[in-house]
C-alpha cells in the first residue's frame, strides 16, 4: 500500500482539509498520514475561526512521519502564513519523499481567506519550486501569475508564467469558467485539456483538496502525471456529481461515490444480462436498425464510457429473431454509453439505453402508448461537433433534453446525410427499458 502524506488544514465541517484528502486518500487504496498546519470552526456557510498550528509543532509532525512511515506522494493544502510556508518547505528539503503536489488554497469555497497576504511570495519562491505538480484554480492562478485570468487563453499564459516558478507540472482548474470544467495541463512543452460539462450545483465544498489528494494518491501509485490528472478529473467530477446535499451552504463533495462505482459492477452486469436475455427471447427483431441495437446500463456514478456496461458487437436479428453473441461488458459500446451519460446529466436516475428503428409505424407506437418524447436534429449539430468522433450522440442527447419537462421516455432524431434515423429508449433499469421495447413489440403485433 503506497504512502501519501497530507500537510494541510482541519475543516469541523469534514468537507475540505484534512479531512476531505484522508477520505479520497484511503477510497483510493492509498494509507493516509498528515500533518496538520491550522484548525479551523467552519461548517458549509463559512469560516467561522482559524487557529494556527505553531510552527514549531509543524515541524515535529513532520519529522514524525517522515522520519518513521515515509511518503510515496506529499500534497500541501492550507498554509495559513508565511512562516508555515517556510517550515513546510523546509521539511521537504530535509525528508526524501515522492512527487509533491501543491495546492495553492488562498480560500474557502464560501470565499472566506485562508492565508495571509504575504504568505503568496513565499508560496512562489519556496514551496512551488518543489513540486512535481501545482493546481491553482483560476483566482489562484490570478495571484501567482500577476494578471487576472478568465479564460483558456489566459490559463496557458499563467501556466507558462508559474511554469517559470520551478515546477515539473502545472494544472490550472478551470472550475469557474463559465460553459465548461476544463483543466489545462502544462509540462513545460505541451498544453493538454481535460474537460467534462459543468455540473450545475452548490455542493462544491472541498473540490480542491479533493481533487489534490486524489492526484497525490494516483501518482504515489506510480501513474504518469497525465493519467493521474486524467483519473483524478473523473475521480472528482464523480464526487460533485454524487454529493449529499448537507448543511445549509455549500455542501460537501462524495468521495465515496468511487466506492459505491466499484460495489455495483456486478450487480450492474447481472441486471443487464437478465434484461437482455428476456429481450432476446421476444419476436422483436423488427426493432432492429440497420447499425444494429446497442444496449447498456451505467454504474449509479458513471461518469466515463468505461463505466457503462454494454453489449459488445451490438445486438442482431435474422428475421424476427434476436441475436446477440456477447455477454454485456463495460466499455462494450462507445455510442450508447455516451447516450447514457447524456441523459444522467439531464437525470441521473437514467442508467440505461437502447437503440431501436425509426419508422412511422414505430413512432406511432410510441405516441399511442404516451410516451414522453424528445427530439434533436442533426441538421442543427454544430460542424466541430460532426469533425469530433464519437460526439454527436452525445451532443444529440443534450440538444433534445435541453429544458425538457418532466422524464423522457425516448429520444429520436429523423437522421440525415448517411446517418440512419434511430430511437433510443431510455430507463431506470435496463429491466424497464425492454419492457417499453415489448409495449412497442405489442402495440405492432409482433
Amino acid at each position: 500500500m503506497k504512502r501519501v502524506l497530507t500537510i494541510a488544514g482541519s475543516d469541523s465541517g469534514g468537507g475540505a482539509g484534512i479531512q476531505a484528502d484522508l477520505k479520497t486518500i484511503t477510497v483510493l487504496g492509498a494509507f493516509g498520514t498528515s500533518v496538520l498546519t491550522a484548525l479551523t470552526a467552519q461548517n458549509t456557510l463559512g469560516v467561522q475561526g482559524i487557529h494556527e498550528v505553531p510552527v514549531d509543532f509543524v515541524r515535529q509532525q513532520m519529522d514524525a512521519v517522515l522520519t518513521d512511515i515515509g511518503a510515496d506522494a506529499v500534497k500541501t493544502g492550507m498554509l495559513a502564513s508565511a512562516a508555515l510556508v517556510g517550515e513546510v518547505a523546509d521539511g521537504l528539503r530535509r525528508h526524501q519523499t515522492g512527487p509533491l503536489v501543491v495546492d495553492p488554497v488562498m480560500a474557502a469555497t464560501s470565499g472566506d481567506s485562508l492565508l495571509a497576504r504575504d504568505a503568496v511570495e513565499t508560496i512562489k519562491a519556496e514551496l512551488i519550486p518543489l513540486a512535481f505538480l501545482v493546481t491553482p484554480n483560476l483566482p489562484e492562478a490570478s495571484m501567482l501569475a500577476g494578471f487576472s485570468v478568465s479564460d483558456m487563453a489566459g490559463m496557458k499564459e499563467a501556466a507558462r508564467r508559474i511554469f517559470a516558478l520551478g515546477p515539473k507540472n502545472v494544472l490550472i482548474k478551470g472550475g469557474h469558467l463559465n460553459d465548461e470544467a476544463a483543466d489545462l495541463l502544462y509540462d513545460g512543452r505541451e498544453f493538454r485539456v481535460f474537460s467534462c460539462p459543468k455540473i450545475e450545483t452548490r455542493n462544491t465544498h472541498g473540490t480542491g483538496c479533493t481533487y489534490s489528494a486524489a492526484l497525490a494518491a494516483f501518482l504515489a501509485q506510480g501513474k504518469t502525471v497525465v493519467e493521474a490528472v486524467a483519473e483524478a478529473k473523473a475521480f472528482i467530477s464523480r464526487a460533485i456529481r454524487f454529493a449529499t446535499p448537507m448543511g445549509s451552504g455549500n455542501g460537501p463533495t462524495n468521495a465515496y461515490a468511487h466506492v459505491a462505482n466499484h460495489l455495483e459492477r456486478e450487480a450492474v452486469l447481472l441486471e443487464l444480462g437478465e434484461a437482455l436475455e428476456r429481450f432476446l427471447s421476444e419476436p422483436l427483431g423488427r426493432l432492429v436498425p440497420e447499425i444494429r441495437t446497442n444496449f447498456g446500463y451505467a454504474l449509479p456514478a458513471a461518469s466515463t464510457p468505461d463505466e457503462i456496461a454494454a453489449i459488445p458487437g451490438r445486438v442482431t436479428n435474422r428475421g424476427r429473431r434476436l441475436l446477440c453473441w456477447s455477454e454485456a461488458a463495460f466499455g462494450g459500446s462507445r455510442h450508447v454509453a455516451k447516450v447514457i451519460l447524456a441523459a444522467m446529466d439531464f437525470d441521473p436516475s437514467l442508467r440505461s439505453a437502447m437503440a431501436i428503428r425509426h419508422d412511422g409505424e414505430i413512432m406511432r407506437a410510441c405516441r399511442e402508448l404516451g410516451f414522453n418524447m424528445a427530439v434533436f436534429s442533426r441538421a442543427d449539430e454544430p460542424k466541430e461537433v460532426k469533425e469530433r468522433e464519437g460526439s454527436s450522440l452525445e451532443w444529440g442527447t443534450r440538444q433534445a433534453l435541453r429544458g425538457f419537462k418532466g422524464t423522457p421516455d425516448l429520444v429520436y432524431d429523423e437522421g440525415g446525410p448517411g446517418k440512419e434515423p434511430i430511437v433510443r429508449l431510455l430507463g431506470r433499469t435496463p429491466g424497464e427499458v425492454v419492457d417499453k421495447a415489448m409495449a412497442i413489440g405489442r402495440r405492432l403485433g409482433l
